[in-house]
């Protein structure tokens, strides 16, 4: 009797964040060893609340929670995101609008909407790697574009224009970049999305780090495209609100609408199949954008976001044969351990030995579709006391497997 196996589409398909070194992390944890988990950035474990308000919010619209929402998510969350979008001085409606289960599955539903056999989409490496998953998923081909290290990681848009292709259907941009902590320059969106404009893309940008800056300003992509190039735009609660586990997120549908019309029915007919997003999780949005942000503080100079990105950085920097660039965003640092001092073969290994002997679990570069094994990505979410210890760790692993 043969047994059941995994369906021939999942082949191909990889989430090396969540992969065999985290299922290792757990078998230890679970024979009594304490794990310092630095490969997700689930903010609720390092101290992060979400703000009380918005607690508040979503407790007092349970009663009116039971049901289904409309698909497309809660009226007065709905018309939240739009206003938000407004005061950027965009021309989004309601109806522009979908709410989901968080960023995640919004991206898996669009792509499932958007992408035939074949067809090809252009992603960042290194990437979040739930792109280049579902778009395998989708039968779609992941090509990647490479961001430039010597450019804080800025993509380089000849090297996207020389992996166009007549099968090109999409390109992503993340921005800001997980993992690099990457804050496009407002020249290098713009001659993006006119590589799409020129050959007729969708353009696809993952923007839930939006609120996460600490040096340089956002540029919205929606600005860029205009009413000419069909642009839809991800975020969420999850990271500026400290908001993870709600899995309340959007996205926003702008510029060529009109020959968008039968994609866009596509789209609402995937939103009505899993019925609607979580409910509670949507009356915390309205909260959340119309509210206090207190990412701010976070974010500013001397705020914990900030003060650990920093730290991070200059201890990873101490460490012969480590280089990072420093993160002008998001939550992530992507350090490169020089080649000729680390002759690493696979990184993912190289990983796995700093868990098996340090107890910190990382995670490997190229489980976000960078081509070599010399980067790895780490989360600078714990406290001062606990990040130095972590280094701390991490550096005597590095001088353990460095080659002088």
């Amino acid at each position: 009797m043969t047994g059941f196996h995994q369906a021939t589409r999942l082949q191909g398909v990889r989430y090396d964040v969540r992969g065999k070194n985290m299922v290792e992390a757990q078998a230890m944890e679970a024979r009594g060893e304490h794990i310092l988990k630095l490969n997700i950035g689930n903010l609720a474990p390092f101290g992060f609340a979400t703000p009380d308000s918005v607690v508040r919010s979503v407790a007092t619209h349970l009663p009116e929670s039971e049901g289904y929402s409309d698909a497309r998510g809660v009226p007065s969350a709905r018309a939240a995101v739009a206003e938000y979008y407004q005061s950027k001085h965009l021309d989004v409606d309601p109806q522009q609008v979908l709410i989901g289960n968080g960023v995640s599955e919004l991206i898996s539903l669009t792509l499932s909407a958007i992408l035939n056999h074949g067809d090809e989409v252009l992603v960042p490496a290194p990437d979040y790697p739930l792109w280049t998953a579902q778009i395998t998923l989708c039968d779609g081909k992941a090509v990647h574009y490479l961001c430039d290290e010597t450019r804080g990681w800025n993509p380089d848009p000849d090297d996207i224009a020389a992996h166009i292709t007549a099968r090109t259907k999409a390109i992503v941009l993340i921005n800001p970049n997980n993992p690099t902590g990457a804050v496009y320059s407002a020249d290098t969106v713009r001659a993006i999305v006119q590589l799409a404009r020129e050959h007729d893309l969708i353009v696809l940008s993952d923007e839930i780090y939006e609120k996460i800056i600490y040096h340089g300003t956002h540029t919205y992509t929606a600005h860029e495209t205009g009413d000419d190039v069909l642009c839809l735009t991800y975020s969420g609660l999850s990271k500026a609100y400290r908001a993870c586990g709600f899995r309340a997120g959007w996205v926003v549908f702008t510029g060529s609408l009109q020959r968008a019309h039968n994609l866009l029915e596509g789209v609402d007919l995937l939103a009505n199949m899993r019925m609607c997003a979580n409910v509670p999780a949507q009356y915390a949005i309205e909260a959340c954008l119309s509210g206090y942000q207190s990412i701010d503080e976070l974010t500013a100079p001397g705020g914990r976001f900030e003060e650990q990105l920093r730290l991070s950085h200059d201890l990873l920097d101490q460490i012969p044969g480590v280089n990072c660039v420093p993160a002008a965003g998001a939550l992530y640092l992507f350090p490169q351990l020089d080649p000729e001092r680390y002759p690493i073969t696979d990184d993912e290994d190289w990983a796995l030995g700093l868990l098996r002997e340090k107890k910190i679990l990382i995670s490997h570069g190229r489980g976000f579709n960078w081509p070599n094994p010399d980067h790895f990505r780490l989360v600078a979410l714990p406290e001062d006391a606990v990040l130095r210890e972590a280094l701390g760790r991490l550096a005597e692993y590095c001088e353990e497997t460095r080659r002088d």
